[in-house]
């Protein structure tokens, strides 16, 4: 049943949170080509911090010093004091202010449009990049996606998902509609299906039983021959035999070798391997898909919203919300110190009415 009232709330406030502390989690790791699962545990094991239970202990040494972001400061336990802005938490912010003010009929156009004035371009990365110049050059969807785009099948459509999730409890195809109609903008094929995918993950979760029954009917809304569905399968298939986690995405890896670490493929590998395999505990699930590698933060924020979304803002620990003081840092113009209460607010009121 599709909750309502006060466990509605809850469980938006719980996909918000989920989405910024795994966001915040993943973000000091977030370089794949040298963040490897290896290298991340191995760091965790200095820092005396296996298993991982919190956000990342600091640097132990100069060397993992240097490799981390810049941002590393501001995400590691102990430091924390609201999150750091992030392009995975603006796009949740933008999105919300797209139903806000075009409603549920948005086209891509209008997409676009809030795009070149609620968001900087040097905010802007891959995909979208090469999609807000085509829109700065006056080209109109579906040109912005394909002129000059070579990320066309990347993360960037499935970290703006969300919100088509949390406005759409319970009706996964009807979020992946409308998360195709935003992802078109930039991205084609696999990275659409990333999109359609992750916005009915995460409306499935507000009634499915278990993670594992949210996965199975988001993989009902991309085509099943697509390399995106079949990938999502083997891990599921994998997991279903009892293979431990770190074999499942080796397994995994070996098989989608050759693609770039933000591609859309590899990336699904490991959120899915985290969503299973934490099996609705929101610390193992986070803990799991960022110890995962490739794109940490936009698989750590996704996770944790499916997560947050499963068990509610009310059984996500302490340790992950409390940090974030209620506050949001966003480069979207107009939401900067936001509170992350009055964007859950906001989007159970869309969700009501799209009920």
């Amino acid at each position: 049943m599709t909750p309502v009232g006060s466990e509605l709330a809850d469980r938006v406030l719980g996909g918000w949170l989920g989405r910024i502390a795994g966001n915040m989690l993943g973000k000091p790791v977030e370089r794949g080509d040298h963040w490897t699962r290896e290298r991340i545990d191995r760091y965790l094991r200095r820092a005396d911090a296996l298993p991982l239970t919190d956000y990342l202990p600091e640097p132990v040494d100069e060397g993992d010093r240097l490799a981390l972001r810049p941002e590393w400061r501001e995400c590691v336990r102990g430091r924390v004091h609201g999150s750091c802005r992030d392009d995975d938490v603006d796009y949740a912010i933008l999105g919300l202010h797209l139903l806000e003010t075009h409603g549920f009929d948005f086209t891509t156009e209008q997409v676009g449009d809030l795009w070149l004035l609620r968001l900087p371009y040097l905010q802007t990365f891959t995909a979208e990049r090469a999609a807000y110049r085509n829109l700065a050059n006056g080209l109109k969807p579906p040109l912005t996606a394909t002129y000059d785009n070579p990320y066309q099948e990347w993360i960037g459509a499935l970290i703006r998902a969300d919100v088509h999730g949390w406005t759409s409890p319970g009706a996964p195809r009807r979020a992946a509609s409308l998360a195709r109609r935003d992802a078109v903008l930039s991205h084609t094929g696999n990275g659409v299906y990333g999109a359609m995918w992750a916005a009915a993950l995460v409306s499935a979760a507000f009634t499915a039983g278990t993670a594992r029954e949210a996965v199975e009917q988001a993989l009902t809304v991309i085509p099943a021959s697509s390399r995106l569905a079949r990938t999502v399968r083997r891990v599921a298939s994998l997991h279903e035999t009892g293979m431990a986690w770190d074999d499942t995405l080796t397994t995994v890896a070996e098989e989608t070798a050759g693609t770039h670490w933000i591609h859309t493929i590899p990336n699904a590998a490991v959120l899915t391997a985290g969503l299973l395999y934490g099996d609705g505990d929101f610390t193992r699930t986070v803990a799991l898909t960022v110890r995962g590698g490739l794109d940490t933060d936009s698989n750590g924020a996704t996770a944790g919203s499916v997560a947050g979304v499963l068990c509610g803002a009310a059984a996500i620990p302490d340790r992950w919300k409390g940090p974030l003081e209620d506050t949001v840092r966003s480069a979207v113009f107009g939401f900067d110190g936001v509170r992350i209460s009055e964007l859950a607010e906001r989007t159970v009121r869309l969700a009501r009415t799209s009920a």
